[in-house]
């Protein structure tokens, strides 16, 4: 019994060991047949076709942070609405799902208000 237990872990490291090799192979290949010349065009910085003018550092505003992150989190919400919406379809789910989601559609509103509130989404 604990041989075919340890035989079943033996067959994903095998199978894992042929994976690093399938890439070291791929690598080492494309290390060996790719041509090497550099030139200071090539070493230079790239970045969207246009070219490095000033220093590597640059400010940015927090509020695009603060953006991006109320995005993201009203992005997760939307996307919990769709299995609800296959689950209130179901028979015998209406109502306990219902009262579910306006449940978390008012905590949604709570942090909407809170951000309201402290002026995160205010542009000036």
């Amino acid at each position: 019994m604990a041989a075919d237990y340890f035989h079943s872990y033996s067959v994903v490291g095998l199978l894992a060991v042929v994976g690093v090799l399938f890439v070291a192979v791929a690598f080492g290949a494309g290390r060996l047949l790719r041509p090497v010349v550099p030139t200071p065009e090539k070493l230079l910085t790239y970045e969207c076709g246009v070219d490095p003018v000033g220093e590597g550092w640059a400010h940015t505003q927090i509020r695009y942070y603060v953006y991006a992150f109320l995005y993201v989190i009203f992005a997760v919400d939307s996307i919990f609405l769709f299995p609800w919406a296959t689950v209130f379809a179901a028979p015998g789910f209406g109502g306990a799902t219902l009262v579910e989601m306006f449940i978390f559609l008012g905590f949604l509103a709570m942090g909407l208000l809170y951000a309201w509130k402290k002026g995160v989404l205010e542009w000036t």
